[in-house]
Order: structure tokens, then C-alpha cells, then sequence
């Protein structure tokens, strides 16, 4: 099965959309076993594609400081002096 045509060039949902086609066709057991090892080879590296974006967002996610009246504020991420 081709891989279908990339949106937004390799963008966390169009990665996990294809890894889910990946995970659902290898569990129908119906592809030939060189096909099932190519699926499964994308499938580790759109699973390790995805991680990466979602450790990056949480790092960014985590600069951000809620303070007490509710506004958020932008971390420094130096120490202080």
C-alpha cells in the first residue's frame, strides 16, 4: 500500500494518521511478509517522529508559568544570579 500524499509535510497528525494505517493493516495479518517488515520499519520511525514532536512541546509548554491571578507569564530559563 502506498504511502498516501504528505499534508502539512510531516505534521504530527498527518504521522500519527499514517501510523494508525500502519498499526491496522499489520493487525489484519493480510500483507506479505517483506510488505509487513517495510509497514513496520515506517511505523518505528513515525512512532519516534511523534515522540520527538511531543517532547518538544511539552519542553515548550513548560516555560510558561500559570502565576496567581490566573495570566500566564513566560519562564526565563536562566538561573538567577
Amino acid at each position: 500500500m502506498p504511502a498516501p500524499k504528505k499534508e502539512k509535510k510531516d505534521s504530527f497528525e498527518s504521522s500519527l494518521k499514517r501510523l494508525e494505517q500502519i498499526v491496522e493493516t499489520l493487525e489484519r495479518g493480510e500483507v506479505p511478509l517483506e510488505e509487513a517488515l517495510s509497514m513496520y520499519e515506517e511505523g518505528i520511525q513515525l512512532s519516534k517522529q511523534c515522540v520527538e514532536k511531543l517532547t518538544r512541546a511539552e519542553l515548550k509548554l513548560k516555560k510558561f508559568l500559570k502565576e496567581v491571578d490566573g495570566t500566564f507569564k513566560l519562564q526565563n530559563d536562566k538561573a538567577p544570579e
